[in-house]
């Protein structure tokens, strides 16, 4: 029987917010932008919405949102913001240029 192999999620990406706010909606737009770009499907974006569950906020030590943790790769690197300079993003996540 043939399965089908789906794809490594190689990058785990938290996006953390509370509610879906315009800076959400951006942060969220841009950062699906930005690995649709550089990391060929080999992503995940979970959001976290931490109205929905505010103990996360501790457990995660989330101080403002939105805030963008990178789970994997290790080491664990956090962003803040509505993550529109990609530059700063690419550098802050580590995205190495596809070879």
């Amino acid at each position: 029987m043939y399965e089908e192999k789906k794809p490594r999620k190689d990058w785990i990406l938290l996006l953390y917010v509370a509610s879906m706010t315009p800076a959400a909606k951006r942060a969220l737009a841009n950062i699906e932008a930005i690995c649709t770009e550089h990391l060929d499907g080999q992503y995940e974006i979970e959001v976290i919405d931490l109205i929905q569950h505010p103990g996360l906020a501790d457990d995660a030590q989330i101080f403002a949102v939105p805030t963008l943790v990178r789970q994997l790769p290790t080491p664990l690197r956090k962003l803040i913001g509505d993550l529109s300079n990609t530059e700063k993003v690419i550098v802050g996540l580590d995205i190495k240029p596809a070879t």
